[in-house]
């Protein structure tokens, strides 16, 4: 069995921890200030692997500690991607492996590539205006998500005409090369993603709806046992493209 630290006992940490034995791994380590519980040599050193869902405020610390005591990880906590840098080279003085991403949903996944394909395809066609909309509970901390920039990165990647997205409220008519992704934050919503085609004639939606984090968990575990063995720095993307068996767009 593959021993696994889990790095934050939120709600993520407390999933990871059910279905891990069921996964092939064995929980030697939980780490959590509530728990009164550090990153340390000691408190990682039966781990084989960690797997971070933090805060944005503790990811990159968590990073620097996890790496200089030489431990693979898997980061799915978002809202660092500007120290990336910093955290690749962290990744290669301390020769370890690590996968990060915005949503580790193997349906997000697949949704990606569905948008990647759709937008190229809706390119070609006249008088349809392309929009956003995600929705999540209230107590993610961060908006728009990691997921929705991803997506806005997909539709501008493949739509000539837009060349920025908008996600905060406009105060004025939106621009001819932008479009707009809205957020809404409510309740206990797990995640919601939306991205539509809006033309005179009719409106095509694609949509995904997850039901709980139990996708995300299952993710994060499958790249716990991708990257255990592996060197490096990687972002999920690219290992879901791997199992898929298309080629990695960048």
């Amino acid at each position: 069995m593959i021993k696994l630290a889990i790095i934050g006992y939120g709600q993520m940490g407390k999933l990871l921890e059910k279905l891990a034995p069921e996964h092939n791994f064995e929980v030697v380590s939980i780490i959590d200030p509530h728990l009164e519980n550090n990153i340390s040599e000691t408190s990682l050193s039966k781990a084989d692997v960690c797997i971070e869902f933090t805060t944005p405020d503790a990811v990159f610390e968590n990073i620097r500690q996890i790496s200089n005591l030489g431990k693979n990880l898997v980061v799915g906590t978002t809202g660092w991607l500007d120290k990336l840098e910093a955290v690749q080279k962290l990744v290669q003085q301390n020769k370890i492996g690590m996968v990060y991403g915005s949503n580790f949903s193997l349906g997000m996944n697949l949704f990606f590539q569905i948008v990647n394909s759709t937008t190229k395809l809706m390119n070609k066609i006249e008088n349809y205006d392309v929009f956003g909309l995600e929705l999540h509970h209230k107590k993610k901390k961060d908006s728009p998500s990691g997921t929705a920039k991803i997506l806005a990165d997909i539709v501008l990647k493949n739509t000539d005409n837009k060349t920025s997205a908008q996600f905060e409220k406009l105060d004025r008519k939106i621009e001819k090369n932008e479009f707009h992704f809205g957020s809404v934050r409510a309740g206990n919503i797990p995640g919601t993603h939306l991205i539509g085609f809006d033309s005179t004639a009719d409106t095509i939606e694609l949509k995904h709806t997850a039901r709980n984090r139990k996708g995300l968990a299952l993710g994060a575990l499958k790249a716990a046992e991708w990257i255990a063995k592996r060197k490096g720095l990687y972002n999920f993307t690219e290992y879901f493209s791997e199992i898929i068996g298309v080629e990695h767009e960048a």
